[in-house]
């Protein structure tokens, strides 16, 4: 798996590069073939971001990322 910091995975929000990658827990998730991902965005969640701490104000539980594609860790 590649290791991605925080200003690279900022790139993959679906507008600077196709890419919509999203952070959960350290690890990064391809969200690219989410309908509710089509353009980077998931109501007021964005991609290319750590969205570990906003997960607890989410009607869904973290079991949602299961359905994606680990692509990667992100770095410390």
């Amino acid at each position: 798996m590649i290791i991605i910091n925080n200003e690279q995975l900022a790139l993959r929000n679906g507008n600077d590069r196709e890419e919509i990658w999203v952070a959960y827990k350290g690890v990064i998730y391809n969200v690219g073939n989410s309908k509710l991902w089509r353009d980077g965005k998931h109501y007021e969640h964005w991609a290319g971001q750590d969205l570990t701490d906003e997960l607890k104000d989410a009607p869904h539980t973290e079991k949602v990322f299961e359905k994606f594609e680990k692509v990667g860790k992100l770095a410390n």
